[in-house]
């Protein structure tokens, strides 16, 4: 079973079953709450993630992220979780520009 862990958020560490939901929504199906503007379809970077480890887990950026990329709106380590679904461990941070006023991030 794949694992998510969200350094910056104490942590947090997901369990996840086997699904082709994307990594945004499988953090909200747990309860955690991850910032997205555009509504899910890769246009704004607000549900970027830091990548720390598992970077091999991601296949190559979809169309929406090259764009963002080509860009300069999104660095090598960094990854939406609205295109993205989950194929192995991953270890992430909320990006420093994305985080919410009214929660406790951890470093």
């Amino acid at each position: 079973m794949p694992k998510i862990l969200i350094r910056n958020l104490n942590n947090k560490l997901i369990d996840v079953p086997t699904s082709n939901d994307s990594i945004l929504k499988i953090i909200h199906d747990h309860q955690i709450d991850w910032m997205f503007a555009c509504g899910a379809k890769g246009r704004c970077t607000s549900c970027r993630m830091v990548i720390h480890s598992g970077q091999e887990h991601f296949s190559a950026p979809n169309e929406a992220e090259q764009k963002l990329i080509d860009l300069g709106r999104l660095k090598e380590n960094e990854r939406l979780a609205c295109q993205n679904t989950l194929n192995g461990d991953i270890e992430v941070s909320v990006a420093e520009q994305n985080k919410f006023p009214h929660l406790t991030y951890t470093d």
